[in-house]
């Protein structure tokens, strides 16, 4: 067998020579990076010292999260370059490759390659049960951190010590770029830790020292106007892989996508991409997104929005004297109830030097009712920990959607009339498509749910849409920019770090407004 092959740029041929015990190599679609580690594969068998019979046994997984992208992408890619000349492929899950050929030198190479796809309970079982020299994950962005790590305990094992125990064994990734708060961009020190994770998960996040990430280039710049305002791409003379794909490759893949699919695809950036329609299709992050941190002003209240759960999520907002919103801080936790969010909510604004800002909770009007474990509403424990939230004035769904949507479509003064801190990672990502109407499929024809989906970016944009109710948008969706009395919803600032009194609550910074 030849395996005269070549490396398709710098960062695929550091990938192949680091000898880390996980490594992975990030890159766009295109750029080479899961024929590398094919090679990488056939390349560490052929190295594996052999046994006193002259043979060099391996055995690796190769796992992808479903069998459709298994079959069509994976195994395509594979048999692409070892076809059954090097041995029987047995097309029967789980798919397995039993590779035979012989070296210069006389020693036989005998490599076992199985396929499995982690949307098979089946196929999960026998890869916790294997006995392997190594494995590698295709587009590891769709698998989860506990898989990898499973995987790491089934390496090493073949062949046996008795056999003399494999030459080298390990981890190999690759992967398209994953979202801002996956655990790839976490561990390879490239996004911030978010914030909700607790001290044990953050633990789990700790890139461990025989772990290595590699980064291709992307294959596109993107090309901006003096504004910053997107205005069209152009080729990266320096992505690699360049030589073995038409010149207008990237020019014609780009054709009717969008800004997000080309970030992810291309240009080889974090960004939620998920399989839907976006909420909000006005939202543009050059336009909406500061360049810069955006720190709150001591001249107006701040409008804190509250979605409740066991993954609550608080969003801090200022409304200007023009009307334009600034989004300055958004606040993610998981599996917490109110009591636990109330604590962290406070500590957060203590962190942050924030005591001494006049602030007005506005939370979803779910919250006034009782679960059927607790005779205490999330209300009415927010206001125990000294924090004054209030209902927002509506859970209409469209409502409010709009009152966000209005925001995006307004202009005040010639700026945007919302500006969000570029902080805000999770409600950007949201904005971007994570937080989407679902794609259903009927008789053939595409169709989207009417409600948003449930996920974790929906959470932290409920409390967004509960902030700007707080503010007056709701008034705007029905009144549009006339002048209407203000409702007779009671409202409340306060501050949640004065210590609260039953009679006199004035006495400790809470006013009515």
């Amino acid at each position: 067998m030849n395996l005269d092959y070549k490396p398709p740029g710098p960062v695929a041929r550091d990938f192949m020579r680091d000898e880390s015990f996980v490594r992975g190599i990030r890159g766009p679609v295109g750029s080479g990076k899961s024929v590398t580690c094919c090679m990488e594969i056939m390349r560490k068998a052929t190295m594996q010292k052999p046994n006193e019979q002259g043979i060099r046994r391996t055995r690796w997984a190769v796992v992808r999260n479903t069998n459709p992208q298994l079959k069509t992408t994976t195994i395509k890619t594979w048999r692409d370059w070892f076809s059954d000349e090097l041995g029987r492929f047995v097309w029967s899950p789980p798919y397995t490759h039993n590779v035979r050929f012989s070296l210069p030198d006389n020693s036989i190479v005998e490599l076992e390659v199985i396929f499995l796809a982690l949307d098979r309970q089946e196929d999960v079982k026998k890869l916790l049960s294997l006995e392997l020299t190594g494995v590698w994950v295709n587009e590891a962005r769709e698998i989860s951190k506990s898989i990898v790590d499973a995987c790491t305990m089934r390496v090493g094992r073949f062949p046996s010590m008795r056999d003399g125990g494999p030459s080298w064994y390990g981890v190999i990734m690759d992967t398209n770029a994953p979202d801002e708060v996956h655990w790839w961009g976490i561990m390879a020190g490239e996004v911030p830790v978010p914030e909700y994770l607790t001290s044990d998960e953050r633990l789990l996040m700790v890139k461990p020292d025989d772990w290595s990430f590699f980064k291709q280039p992307g294959a596109m710049f993107e090309k901006k106007d003096e504004h910053g305002n997107l205005i069209g791409y152009e080729p990266n003379q320096s992505s690699e892989n360049r030589d073995n794909l038409q010149a207008d490759y990237y020019n014609k893949i780009i054709l009717g996508k969008g800004p997000a699919w080309v970030r992810v695809y291309v240009l080889n950036e974090y960004q939620a991409l998920l399989d839907g329609k976006p909420v909000y299709p006005t939202f543009r992050k050059d336009t909406h997104v500061a360049k810069e941190p955006i720190e709150p002003s001591d001249q107006f209240d701040v409008i804190v929005g509250i979605d409740f759960g066991r993954s609550p999520s608080a969003v801090f907002c200022q409304q200007l004297h023009s009307g334009r919103w600034t989004v300055f801080h958004e606040v993610v936790m998981q599996d917490m109830g109110a009591a636990r969010f109330a604590e962290s909510l406070k500590r957060e604004i203590a962190r942050h030097g924030w005591e001494k800002l006049t602030m007005k909770f506005v939370g979803d009007p779910a919250g006034n009712q009782m679960a059927q474990t607790s005779e205490h509403t999330p209300f009415m424990i927010l206001r125990a920990a000294g924090i004054m939230a209030y209902p927002a004035s509506s859970n209409d769904i469209f409502v409010r959607i709009e009152s966000v949507e209005g925001g995006l479509n307004r202009m005040v003064d010639g700026n945007p009339a919302v500006l969000i801190s570029p902080t805000c990672t999770n409600l950007i990502s949201g904005f971007e498509g994570g937080y989407q109407f679902k794609r259903q499929f009927y008789m053939g024809t595409e169709k989207y749910e009417e409600k948003p989906n449930k996920n974790r970016f929906s959470h932290v944009h409920d409390a967004l849409q509960y902030a700007f109710l707080g503010g007056g948008e709701g008034r705007r969706v029905f009144f549009g920019n006339q002048k209407v009395a203000r409702p007779t919803t009671v409202e409340r600032v306060s501050n949640p770090f004065a210590r609260q009194r039953t009679r006199n609550r004035n006495r400790n910074g809470v006013r009515a407004l």
